[in-house]
């Protein structure tokens, strides 16, 4: 089993006030995330290496675009967008991928997602609420929507080591 040498990530400091530690553990997670399909080739990052599951490191890179826009642009802001890769006919459609889809472009949509979610952010404190509203109707505060989205990558992140191992045996943090 190989062990990979993964790009440098920015720790966490461990001694910030609230606000720079929730996003500096986000951050974490999200370069976490952009790690685990570094140095693979389209091909690996489409690979669906847990059959009967179609579940791809592209697939979850791209639900990670989705979840960024979904709380903080359509949530946080109240904005009111598309989907990025979802239909109402496929409401998975961020994980059915194809050989048409790239790297490139799930890793520029989710790099823009992530500017915008932190542009978004910087309007508001920790305890303001969202003007737009979740599922149920409800309204969500930023510091919420920080704990939420760390929960997501976190999870998420843990989902990729399999797959990452299982697509080249890679291993690491």
């Amino acid at each position: 089993m190989a062990r990979m040498t993964f790009p440098e990530r920015s720790e966490p400091a461990f001694d910030a006030a609230e606000r720079p530690m929730l996003e500096g553990w986000l951050d974490y997670h999200r370069e976490t995330m952009a790690m685990k399909c570094a140095g693979l080739t389209d091909a690996q990052l489409r690979e669906a290496s847990v059959p009967p599951s179609a579940f791809t490191l592209l697939g979850l890179l791209r639900h990670m675009a989705e979840v960024e826009r979904g709380w903080f642009r359509e949530v946080l802001a109240g904005e009111e967008l598309p989907e990025l890769y979802s239909t109402e006919e496929d409401p998975d459609g961020e994980f059915h991928v194809t050989e048409a889809d790239t790297w490139a472009e799930a890793d520029a949509a989710w790099r823009a997602e992530i500017a915008a979610a932190r542009k978004n952010a910087a309007a508001y404190h920790l305890d303001d609420f969202s003007q737009g509203v979740g599922s149920a109707g409800e309204a969500f505060s930023l510091r919420w929507i920080y704990l939420h989205m760390i929960e997501e990558y976190a999870r998420h992140n843990g989902h990729a080591d399999l797959v990452r191992e299982r697509v080249d045996g890679a291993t690491g943090d």
